[in-house]
């Protein structure tokens, strides 16, 4: 037996788990007519084959039709559920992995003008700005159907074969009676802590008739609003205590804050470069407090701060849900003696941004997520013959098909023009909120070594170069450069967000940033302006500023800029601009009118307009190429070997990916980089 407190096995009632880890409940987005079919289900069987001890799914499933989906939930009102919950739980327990699922209603957490189109519900008629719908103040008879149907759905999840049941109360209906912020009723259900319990006992009554005392069923909970109007830390231990003491549950789930806001949320699900593990100091008060199984999970994300949540008893089951986003086998590594290789998290939430916005969940540098049935989260080594794989550029594309060809076994070198690795990336990390970003960088280049990738620096590789290598694959990931090309006239008088990022161009003292593309390298620029101390006016064409940057990180630009007191101009398009003595002299223009147009006065003008492709190297090679550089499309979609021949006399396949192919970002140039090399 290991002595590592991560790799203890943990008893919960009946139930033995095999270690520490789980996997807390978020919704993916992957469910189908809101059922977890085969998508669903590779996932979370993934996470099980990788050694962690509980994987709670669905984030949350919805107990009733007037509680529609939000981002992609399960109905677990629906019959039709059962079979396929049954067939992840017995994956999942063979792999063996305990299996449960949280469900709830969202109460004013989601909107009305969806689903079968009933009123959003709450405690009391106050609007959630998140979702930003009118709620409806439920009834004595809306309560009385809503606890049939969490009675209901636990039954359902029980016949499924689950191994128990987690019923969310943060921010949600449930919790809304709890806060003061939320609930003004002058009724039973209103006042007194008493009353604004009362509803959450009816509720686990109603469940454990309906299951029974055997089954296992938890609370994820907030215990304190961290909200001058809300739920107080005092109320929330307290009502911790109180549903302990009713014998009705059997673990908590301990979260902190409020999430009725972007900001507000942005704080309960902290992204990188905000402090780690925030709230695991508040969860072992509560474990102290209740003396009772206590998990907890935002941004754990390392397993030194795992393992010393669980060393030093503040949790009894530790949650690292992001971090199995990126890398779904933290468990078995650690057991195995390999943390080094572990994928790490890097805190970018591409993932629950893009759950926030309606998509499904991606990890910004693992491509396989949510992809199990057709991309490996492990490469196998190839069966045919070893190749010579040459690889142009050593950003997060080239890298990544470097380390996976290496993997396969091939003999892979990569060329980078610069002295270092990292492309776009290095430069995203210069700034240090987004340093953590390098990560995706150095565990590449630590795989790549192992697998006997060779790395040349400085060298601006030319076609005699490749091939001097006499190359079986050449892999083009030569990215792109800023497109300067985008204004009617003075193109030659701005400087683009990648000259303020890199330090080659310092913020001036009053500065007008265009923003058309609305993602994070413009957004970057402004911030790093905005801190220099320079005026600051953020323009784009876009009806609001960044459409690409998802809710958890506009929230600390939005920050950022009100604290520096950034002006925001939205609607408005940059034409052209002239010099006018000392100063630049910029043109905007509006998408609703020739005739609106506005003149700035400013020091510095910054344009972020995407890249362009660096693809001369592409073309030069590509008359040579056995594929004249075609991709078969149809087989890169299905997850199928490139076989595209049209001159059988060439000397080797050609690809490019990445940006050297189109203005993109990370993932995608990663899933590129991936689908290709993986059959190689």
């Amino acid at each position: 037996m290991s002595n590592d407190p991560l790799l203890q096995p943990y008893r919960l009632k009946h139930l033995t788990l095999r270690n520490r880890l789980m996997v807390t409940a978020h919704e993916p987005a992957y469910s189908e007519d809101g059922l977890p079919k085969d998508r669903y289900r590779l996932y979370h069987l993934e996470r099980a084959r990788g050694g962690v001890a509980l994987t709670m799914t669905a984030g949350s499933a919805v107990v009733s039709p007037d509680s529609p989906e939000a981002f992609g939930n399960l109905h677990a009102y629906k019959d039709e559920i059962v079979p396929w919950l049954r067939r992840l739980a017995d994956d999942c327990h063979e792999a063996g992995a305990a299996v449960m699922i949280q469900i709830t209603h969202l109460g004013r957490r989601t909107a009305w003008n969806q689903g079968h189109w009933l009123p959003v519900l709450a405690p009391s008629p106050i609007r959630e700005p998140a979702h930003r719908s009118f709620p409806k103040e439920a009834e004595d008879w809306d309560l009385e159907r809503i606890l049939r149907d969490y009675a209901a759905a636990a039954q359902r999840m029980q016949e499924a074969g689950l191994d128990g049941i987690e019923i969310e109360a943060y921010g949600h209906f449930m919790d809304g009676f709890w806060s003061p912020a939320t609930n003004r009723r002058q009724d039973d259900y209103g006042g007194s802590l008493d009353n604004r319990l009362r509803f959450t006992h009816q509720v686990l009554d109603a469940v454990r008739a309906a299951v029974g005392p055997e089954f296992i069923v938890g609370l994820r909970l907030v215990a304190d609003e961290d909200w001058r109007k809300g739920l107080s830390r005092q109320e929330g231990v307290e009502i911790a205590q109180r549903l302990v003491a009713g014998g009705q549950i059997d673990f908590l789930n301990v979260i902190r804050g409020h999430i009725d806001t972007d900001a507000a949320l942005a704080r309960v699900i902290p992204v990188h470069g905000t402090p780690a593990a925030p709230h695991l100091d508040f969860a072992g008060e509560v474990r102290t407090a209740t003396r009772f199984p206590v998990f907890h999970a935002a941004r754990i994300n390392d397993v030194a701060t795992a393992r010393h949540a669980i060393a030093e008893g503040k949790l009894d089951m530790v949650g690292m849900t992001r971090a199995h986003i990126a890398d779904p086998h933290i468990a078995r590594k650690v057991a195995e003696g390999r943390e080094q290789e572990i994928r790490p998290c890097v805190g970018a939430t591409y993932c629950l941004d893009r759950i926030y916005e309606g998509r499904e969940a991606l990890c910004v540098h693992n491509a396989a997520t949510g992809r199990e049935a057709s991309m490996p989260h492990v490469i196998r080594p190839s069966d045919g013959p070893k190749r010579k794989v040459v690889v142009v550029g050593a950003g997060p594309a080239g890298l990544e098909a470097a380390r996976v060809a290496g993997e396969r076994g091939h003999n892979v070198v990569v060329m980078e023009a610069a002295d270092q690795a990292g492309g776009q990336v290095r430069l995203a990390a210069r700034s240090r909120r987004r340093s953590e970003l390098i990560g995706i960088i150095d565990w590449r280049l630590e795989r790549c070594a192992a697998a006997g990738v060779e790395l040349r620096y400085n060298l601006l590789a030319e076609a005699a170069d490749v091939l001097a290598e006499n190359p079986d694959v050449v892999v083009l990931a030569t990215g792109g450069l800023p497109n300067s090309e985008s204004l009617e006239a003075g193109n030659d008088l701005v400087v683009s967000s990648w000259d303020i990022l890199s330090g080659d161009v310092k913020p001036g003292a009053e500065v007008l940033l265009f923003d058309d593309n609305g993602a994070h390298p413009g957004l970057q620029a402004a911030e790093t302006i905005a801190e220099a101390g320079g005026r600051l006016e953020l323009v784009t064409p876009e009806r609001f500023f960044a459409p690409e940057i998802g809710g958890l990180n506009h929230a600390h630009y939005a920050e950022a800029f009100q604290r520096k007191d950034v002006r925001i101009t939205i609607a408005r398009r940059l034409l052209s601009v002239t010099r006018e003595g000392n100063r630049l002299s910029a043109r905007l223009g509006s998408d609703y009118g020739d005739d609106i147009e506005d003149i700035r006065q400013v020091d510095q003008v910054v344009v972020e307009h995407g890249t362009l492709p660096l693809d001369e190297l592409y073309f030069t090679l590509k008359p040579d190429s056995r594929n004249l550089g075609a991709m078969n499309q149809q087989a890169l979609i299905a997850g199928q070997p490139q076989k595209e021949v049209r001159n059988p006399e060439g000397r080797f396949e050609l690809y490019r990916i990445g940006d050297a192919v189109a203005s993109r970002n990370i993932h995608a140039a990663i899933y590129d980089a991936l689908r290709l090399a993986k059959d190689f």
